[in-house]
């Protein structure tokens, strides 16, 4: 069916909304009927009509004068109104053209279905559509086009096109409303199909066209597309007009080629304020504020004058730049130019004070905008005081700006949503449903986020699972949020699912997702794969995927490929030279370590509490007493860093593993705050090895009492009663255990073979190849034998046989691990293994035998460091 078939086919509603919308369309015939004077009686003071040019005041007064209707008068006025914009003024003047009886013409109609579309009168239009089948100009090509131009201003892109395609003769006027159409309508694609079907039909493109192309492509991101288009304008002429430059600054700004940009800026003969204010703005939108501020000193050289765009634009410049004199400067200017009422200008100035952290004059520019203030202003009021540190006065702000019926959009949500714990989150997400934001992509991210950072994992994954389009930041977050967890497995599972849909991680996401490898739990292998994923994306030089990668080899026993990676960053930041310190630290390689720390104060770098932690950490897994003291003194004297009680804690390490139990006493009753579990647990895990009884039962009451419910106080009590043979209080402390309801933690040994990850318990028979490993354990009990090893039965806490003793140690679940990897792998591949306890002496001196017997490296990180087994010597220096 035809456009104009369809428009006498109208239903019931769309007909009572048609008439509805022509109440204006009759306005002055029926107050001012035929039988009476046809000349409508503009009221001079009437605000769109006072304030009119001197041509629209001539044209209009020779009508009122004449006794006779003259066509060419009506429509010189016509076109006078559309021109000065008095789009309601020019369409009640059509009515009254409409019933005076004379005949209209084409120009008539091309212009009136102009006023239509700037009024967004679509139904107004659809009767002037009529009319122009009536009258028979629908074949008119300029009717035509005013027609196509009409309905794509209405956002309707269907009649539009319809329109076009029966319009009998085209022009390029004509095509490129209809390119105009589809790429306000947000239709690039489309748009540019007919910007070649166009040329295929034989219609040259104008300057215009190019205009309209380039601004849809730089809407779409079709950069690539744009540069072969920049060279049609050059071939056709057109490279001097100045509108078309301005597009392609636009287009250029837009892709991020501010280079390209500035190449065609610096070949524009002319240049208007748009040019200048789009150079400016590239600049700013790529991140480029010293050459924007370099621009624009430039400009004002020339001469330019500042229009209100380009204070708009200068001030967000100051904002980036936090030119808090350079703000205050354009704020007299821009008052003293009558732009200080201008809203836009006001709430760059709010933003730009807000930035400078003046929330004082921010406040106050908002405030003067009282009775104006859109949501746009409210929302850049509520970020600056979340910015900063004003979480309570967003808070406020935020339920006053519902109060006052202003509703909230998903920039605000996003924004009140970093303002936890000053509001609640649950309660600002039963907002979110109710305004129907929770598929937005920002305010989604934003939510689970939020969720994320209390916790709410699961909250974070329902809330992922409704957004619409996710973008990568909705999905970089969701992998982040399960790595801060520690959920390996579901960081991985979102990893892949984005990879699936086509999704391209980036740097972030790969940086998430190797951080969870790094879990002791995950799969050596998982880390090395999305390496290779990052070097294939091109983005494995990324300074945060390095550093990741950096945490990750070191965190899963492979230091050597953590320094690998170390050594090959073009760029390091904190995060990377602490990581290589506290890696070196776990491994036992404290000299290292301590290398790396000199390096940093050679180079003069910024150091901060993580760094001196790897320091000290590093001097206590080698037995450098005197020198973590001396860092120790280094961190307060040289660098002012206040001790935490995590210091304290690596202090008190560093002093009780010497057996300087006194010192470490000294060190906690000189700490400013109470000491916590884990330096109490350090104590007695101190106090067990070198049997300290007494101050071991003082270090248990007072674990004990921080965490009544934590076993390690009293596993390890008991264990000091039983290695000093103390069996009457060992079974008194296990069964205050039972009374209070607490359990031992279980030793779990795990280790990973053919990407498969196995877990073993002491004495463990539930793995199908339990013969087979319990015959290799046999096989190498009397190997170890035969090269002189003899059980340690001090580690056995049990009041049993000594014979049953020796059993207990033998089937100890890192050493099941161990003969699993050995019977499971081919000779001479390096074993690694995970325990979540601290591994036994006896156990310890038995793997370093292994590592001799058995020609392979062993790698064994417990539940305070790595240990390197090789050729029966461990990293360690048996001092652990």
């Amino acid at each position: 069916m035809t456009l104009c078939a369809s428009l006498r086919t109208l239903t019931k509603s769309q007909t009572k909304r048609t008439l509805n919308a022509l109440k204006l369309y009759h306005f002055a015939y029926h107050t001012n009927p035929p039988s009476q004077s046809h000349a409508i009686a503009f009221d001079p003071k009437t605000p769109d009509v006072a304030c009119g040019s001197g041509n629209v005041r001539h044209a209009r007064h020779l009508l009122d004068k004449s006794t006779q209707e003259d066509l060419s008068q009506y429509n010189h006025l016509l076109f006078e109104y559309s021109r000065a914009d008095r789009n309601q003024v020019a369409l009640r003047l059509f009515v009254r053209l409409n019933h005076s009886g004379l005949p209209v013409e084409g120009s008539t109609l091309s212009c009136v279905l102009k006023v239509c579309g700037c009024l967004f009168e679509q139904n107004v239009g659809r009767q002037v559509h009529c009319r122009c089948i009536r009258s028979g100009f629908v074949e008119d090509v300029s009717v035509g086009t005013a027609l196509v131009d009409m309905y794509m201003k209405t956002v309707n892109v269907g009649d539009g096109r319809r329109v076009f395609d029966e319009m009998g003769e085209r022009n390029v006027v004509s095509w490129t409303s209809l390119l105009t159409g589809y790429a306000r309508n947000g239709l690039s694609v489309q748009a540019l199909e007919l910007f070649f079907r166009m040329q295929v039909e034989g219609i040259k493109p104008n300057p215009y066209t190019f205009k309209t192309v380039f601004g849809a492509l730089a809407d779409d991101g079709m950069v690539e597309t744009g540069i072969q288009l920049h060279a049609s304008v050059i071939k056709n002429g057109f490279e001097s007009t100045m509108f078309v430059c301005n597009s392609l600054i636009s287009m250029y700004s837009k892709s991020g080629i501010v280079g390209d940009a500035r190449a065609v800026f610096d070949s524009m003969e002319n240049r208007d304020e748009v040019s200048w204010n789009g150079m400016v703005a590239g600049y700013l939108t790529n991140g480029c504020n010293l050459e924007a501020l370099e621009m624009f000193y430039q400009m004002r050289l020339v001469g330019l004058k500042l229009t209100q765009v380009l204070f708009a634009t200068v001030i967000k410049l100051c904002a980036n730049l936090k030119e808090l004199g350079f703000t205050r400067q354009l704020h007299c200017r821009v008052l003293k130019n009558g732009y200080g009422f201008e809203h836009n200008i006001r709430t760059a100035l709010m933003v730009a004070y807000s930035k400078c952290n003046v929330m004082d004059d921010a406040f106050q520019m908002f405030s003067m905008m009282h009775g104006f203030q859109n949501v746009v202003s409210w929302t850049a009021m509520i970020s600056g005081y979340v910015q900063n540190g004003g979480r309570m006065q967003a808070v406020t702000l935020f339920c006053q700006m519902n109060r006052e019926g202003v509703r909230p959009n998903h920039f605000t949500y996003s924004t009140i949503l970093t303002a936890q714990p000053a509001i609640s989150i649950f309660q600002v997400h039963a907002q979110v449903i109710k305004s129907d934001y929770e598929k937005s992509p920002s305010v989604g991210t934003a939510l689970l986020d939020a969720y994320i950072k209390i916790g709410y994992v699961d909250e974070a994954a329902k809330v992922f699972e409704l957004i619409d389009e996710k973008d990568i930041v909705a999905w970089s977050a969701m992998v982040a949020g399960y790595a801060q967890r520690g959920d390996t497995e579901g960081a991985v599972k979102i990893f892949l699912q984005l990879a699936k849909e086509g999704v391209k991680p980036n740097e972030f996401t790969f940086c998430s997702v190797i951080n969870a490898c790094a879990a002791p739990t995950a799969a050596v292998e998982q880390g090395k794969q999305f390496h290779a994923c990052s070097i294939k994306s091109t983005l494995a030089n990324a300074l945060c995927i390095s550093s990741a990668l950096v945490t990750m080899y070191a965190k899963k026993g492979n230091i050597e490929s953590a320094n690998e990676v170390f050594k090959r960053q073009g760029e390091r930041d904190l995060v990377s030279w602490n990581s290589m310190i506290s890696g070196y630290a776990q491994h036992g390689q404290g000299k290292k370590a301590l290398q790396v720390f000199e390096e940093m104060r050679r180079r003069d770098l910024e150091m901060d509490d993580i760094t001196f932690i790897g320091v000290i950490s590093a001097c206590t897994h080698a037995g450098l007493v005197d020198e973590g003291q001396r860092y120790f003194n280094v961190m307060v004297k040289d660098h002012h860093i206040d001790p935490t009680m995590e210091h304290y804690s690596c202090m008190v390490d560093l002093y009780s593993r010497a057996g300087l139990l006194e010192k470490a006493m000294d060190i906690i009753n000189q700490m400013p705050f109470p000491a916590g579990s884990t330096v109490w647990r350090t104590v007695l895990a101190a106090c067990r090895v070198h049997r300290n009884l007494e101050l071991g039962k003082h270090a248990a009451e007072k674990l004990v009492s921080l965490q009544p419910q934590d076993s390690a106080a009293y596993v390890l009590l008991s264990n000091i009663y039983a290695a000093t043979g103390n069996w009457q209080e060992r079974a008194k402390v296990r069964k205050l255990m039972d009374k209070r309801n607490v359990k031992k933690e279980a030793g779990y040994s795990w280790i990973e073979v053919k990407n498969k990850t196995y877990s073993f318990l002491a004495g463990d028979l539930s793995h199908p190849l339990s013969d087979h490993i319990y015959a290799k354990l046999e096989e190498l009990s009397i190997a170890l034998k035969d090269v002189g090893y003899q059980p340690d039965t001090n580690y056995v806490l049990h009041d049993v046989e000594e014979e049953h003793k020796e059993t207990i140690l033998s089937q100890h679940s890192e050493r099941l691990a161990i003969a699993f990897g050995l019977i499971s792998t081919p000779p001479g591949t390096p074993i690694q293994i995970v325990k979540n306890l601290r591994v036994c002496g006896d156990c310890h001196t038995v793997i370093k035998l292994i590592s001799m017997l058995e020609a392979r490296d062993i790698v064994v990180r417990d539940s305070n460091r790595f240990h390197h087994f090789k050729g029966g010597l461990c990293t360690c220096g048996d001092y652990w």
